[in-house]
């Protein structure tokens, strides 16, 4: 046996020891599938349709002007807030223009009328969790999508829901990013199946979802929510605090990848260094760049 032939043999033995030959279950990362097909209208925002839990379920795409079929791209999923649309999200967050395949999908109508997300006191009785699975499938069949840079971010109801997401899609998710967040008990229990990458906004003036919780509705204070994530991402208990500019706290837990950004008297917002469809009144930090800079210093390990 030649020495070539003997080191393939190692290899391959080596891949199927560690199971990279195996197919991938349903829920974990995907391998990207979609590479070498061209896309149509590169630089501009569509909406497309998909079929979920067997309703008709829709969301735009933004696909990269410079899009390269043979190139892999990180994705970004932008989830909006309770009564909000994909466009008022898209429109809000900003993350079509970067080089990302930036998507915002629409929620559906929920008990109260206004569209939601999974993990509401008033989400509609869809399972928006399979929607982001099966969305993701679909997109990695069609475009060329790294499976280890798949992202989500999302504002108040939608920032919850990326909570929700971070419990239950951790093995397929690289990092998560909810923005005044509404993190409701019905989300359910949490058992992420790694330690999760995780950065969160929210302002000490906001009265639709209070910094300090809302135990009429069974809304944690940021602090004790975010304590919750550093025994599960088993952190240091005590956060390193800084003050990156007037106005903010900077909070990191030593040993994860958990970080929260405490914006002084900013309401119920995405914050921003210019007005928004959130407010007329800039903000002193702008929470996009941070959340894309945070999401690419993360990958989500052996996908």
């Amino acid at each position: 046996m030649s020495g070539r032939f003997r080191a393939g043999v190692a290899v391959l033995a080596a891949a199927i020891g560690l199971g990279v030959l195996a197919a991938p279950a349903s829920a974990e990362a995907l391998p990207a599938t979609g590479c070498g097909q061209a896309v149509a209208n590169p630089g501009t925002t569509t909406v497309e349709h998909l079929t979920s839990g067997g309703v008709d379920r829709e969301y735009r795409i933004y696909v990269p002007a410079r899009y390269n079929p043979h190139r892999q791209y990180p994705v970004v999923l932008s989830y909006h807030g309770h009564g909000r649309t994909a466009e008022y999200q898209e429109e809000l967050s900003g993350f079509s223009g970067s080089d990302v395949i930036a998507v915002y999908p629409q929620g559906v109508t929920g008990t109260d009328g206004k569209s939601a997300w999974t993990g509401a006191p008033y989400s509609a009785p869809v399972d928006d969790v399979q929607f982001t699975g099966d969305l993701l499938t679909s997109l990695q069949h069609r475009m060329c999508v790294d499976p280890a840079r798949i992202y989500a971010a999302g504002k108040s109801n939608g920032g919850g829901f990326v909570g929700v997401l971070a419990c239950r899609m951790a093995d397929r998710i690289a990092a998560f990013a909810p923005v005044s967040g509404a993190f409701y008990p019905q989300g359910g229990a949490c058992h992420p199946s790694r330690k999760v990458a995780l950065i969160d906004f929210h302002g000490t003036a906001d009265t639709t979802i209070p910094y300090t919780g809302n135990p009429a509705k069974g809304l944690p204070s940021i602090p004790d929510w975010l304590n919750g994530w550093a025994a599960r991402d088993r952190c240091f208990p005590y956060p390193v605090s800084v003050s990156p500019v007037r106005g903010v706290v900077k909070q990191w837990w030593p040993g994860c990848s958990l970080v929260h950004y405490r914006v002084e008297g900013a309401g119920h917002v995405w914050p921003s260094t210019k007005p928004n469809n959130d407010s007329d009144t800039p903000a002193v930090i702008d929470a996009t760049p941070v959340i894309l800079q945070f999401f690419k210093a993360h990958r989500l390990a052996g996908a």
